[in-house]
């Protein structure tokens, strides 16, 4: 896309986004139903419910989290989702919204190193440590001049995330004059610049080693994309792991959950697991929102675990699963803000294999966080992406090891034992298959992860480690698109490409529902934990009809991202 034809497009989006009547400060009276307990789900409900409104949150499993969920099997406790805790401050604020704050609720430790890299070839694992400076040097031993050039490319980064903090990531796009800022336009240029360029690319105008390349251009998989089709914009995300560093919550990502589940329910919050919102209910009205608007929501009709059947009332509904689950499932097609035909034009986010191994014996090879690179980069990312997918072999893959940092008092593993989650990035197609326990899963996805554990057994120098597992289950596509509804299979939801970033991205409010907010990765801003707390913040924002760019104002003033 050039740069023309961006702003063309850019604008088309805004001008799509201008807010109708419920997104004007006249939210619908009424009780709040909240459908989905994933983070986003959790987040919205207990920011309502501070609001003052009367809140209930339903979720169709037995347990909250959504991706982001647990499973515990002799003695191991694996997280099965998200393992990065970046953006610190994102969280640090959504708890003092809510009265309390990160320190409070969570026991944060920095991770030295913040990540350990495995080249293939390379016997020498490199260690990232959580350091700027640390970082400089580390590139300059890889490549002459690299040091100096990685410092100017973090100023770049650290400047690029602040603006977004300031401009872009807690906005709902509705109002131009809040993003038409001085700090906007001195930079606009660049910035155009920087959605049209795809990451790889400017990477590769600053440095030359393969091995730099790979390591600034992984963080595109954290937005569910790659590093050819990510904008270079998303180089913002090196400031993160390189300068702010790599925390971890002791306990594992089940901690945070329960700390958000916590302060929802201290707001007020109703939470029912094991129901399912089985329909929408609504009231045709006519056209208060500008003429889209074509009903208006009127309640949630849910089955529990008996299989009875009730209705919610609702005068605001949030979804906070997978947009196109919930519309799909939801609405007839008159009354949907994207049809079939949009999802069939979008790009999904990766697919993933993922590995919940519990291994006997200790595996000082693998830091916290280990990444294992091929030197069949982009041939990888098109197998995943490309006209003809298939899973990678080798695969660039992820391994953490929860139990690096949590001892046995923790649960995450017995003692004398270790915990792995692995990761490897596969197309986003349930045709792959289901996973399983102890190797019961569908052939390609078992005989797909006996490759990925032999690969790790011979990068990292642990012959022995298939013989050491004694724990195994494996989660496919197959299972994200049965157990999450997740739009074809994907880990992590639509990519985040050009045409799917920013204003360009599914909208947060029903274009033809009034009362029906959406949260969570499908909409504004995008994937990732940190993401689905800003998306609670964004519903939020549109209660309370306000159009700005900047953080909501924490109890006593300011927000964290001032200090």
């Amino acid at each position: 896309m050039s740069a023309r034809s961006l702003v063309g497009s850019g604008v088309r989006a805004l001008t799509d986004r201008l807010p109708g009547a419920h997104a004007r400060g006249q939210a619908p009276d009424g009780p709040v139903v909240v459908v989905g307990g994933g983070i986003a789900g959790l987040a919205t409900a207990a920011l309502l419910a501070r609001e003052g409104r009367d809140v209930t949150l339903v979720e169709a499993t037995d347990e909250v989290g959504g991706r982001a969920g647990s499973w515990s099997a002799d003695g191991f406790r694996f997280d099965t989702g998200p393992s990065w805790y970046l953006m610190p401050e994102v969280f640090d604020h959504f708890f003092r919204l809510c009265g309390s704050s990160a320190a409070e609720e969570l026991d944060l430790v920095r991770l030295d190193p913040g990540y350990r890299v495995y080249f293939e070839g390379q016997a020498d694992p490199v260690d990232i440590r959580s350091d700027r400076q640390a970082s400089q040097d580390l590139f300059e031993s890889l490549e002459p001049g690299a040091g100096t050039a990685l410092g100017k490319y973090l100023d770049s980064a650290g400047a690029t995330y602040d603006l977004a903090l300031r401009r872009f990531l807690y906005t709902n796009f509705t109002s131009y004059p809040a993003l038409v800022r001085p700090d906007v336009l001195a930079r606009a240029g660049s910035l155009v610049a920087r959605l049209v360029q795809p990451l790889q690319s400017f990477v590769a105008r600053r440095f030359t080693d393969r091995r730099i390349h790979q390591i600034l251009g992984y963080p595109a998989v954290f937005l569910g994309s790659s590093p050819y089709l990510a904008p270079s914009i998303y180089h913002l995300m090196s400031h993160l792991d390189l300068t702010d560093g790599v925390l971890y919550p002791r306990g594992g990502f089940t901690e945070l959950i329960a700390a958000v589940r916590r302060v929802a329910e201290a707001q007020g919050v109703r939470i029912h697991t094991g129901t399912e919102a089985v329909e929408l209910t609504t009231t045709s009205h006519g056209g208060s929102d500008g003429g889209t608007a074509r009903a208006r929501v009127t309640g949630v009709r849910v089955s529990d675990r008996s299989g009875a059947e009730r209705t919610l009332p609702a005068g605001l509904v949030v979804g906070a699963a997978d947009l196109h689950h919930l519309e799909t499932r939801w609405l007839p097609e008159e009354l949907r803000t994207y049809p079939q035909s949009y999802w069939d034009s979008k790009t999904p986010g990766p697919g993933a294999l993922l590995m919940l191994l519990g291994v006997r014996g200790e595996l000082p090879q693998l830091a916290h966080h280990t990444l294992l690179f091929t030197d069949r980069w982009e041939e990888g990312f098109d197998a995943i992406f490309g006209d003809s997918t298939h899973i990678p072999d080798p695969a660039s893959l992820y391994v953490c090891r929860p139990s690096a940092t949590d001892g046995p008092d923790s649960g995450i593993a017995p003692a004398g034992h270790e915990n792995l989650f692995v990761l490897v990035p596969i197309p986003a197609d349930p045709g792959l298959g289901h996973g399983g326990v102890d190797g019961a899963g569908d052939a390609t996805i078992e005989a797909a992860a006996d490759q990925a554990i032999a690969q790790i057994a011979d990068w990292t120098g642990i012959p022995d480690l298939a013989e050491r597992v004694v724990v195994r289950r494996t989660i496919a596509p197959a299972d994200l698109e049965d157990d999450l509804g997740a739009w074809r299979g994907t880990a992590l939801g639509p990519a985040h490409t050009l045409a799917q970033s920013a204003f360009f991205r599914t909208r947060n409010v029903s274009r033809h529902v009034d009362g029906l907010y959406y949260a969570g990765a499908s909409t504004i801003p995008g994937i990732g934990l940190p993401m689905c707390l800003i998306s609670a913040e964004l519903v939020l924002k549109h209660v309370r009809g306000d159009t700005g760019t900047a953080p909501v104002a924490e109890p006593g003033g300011g927000t964290v991202f001032d200090r």
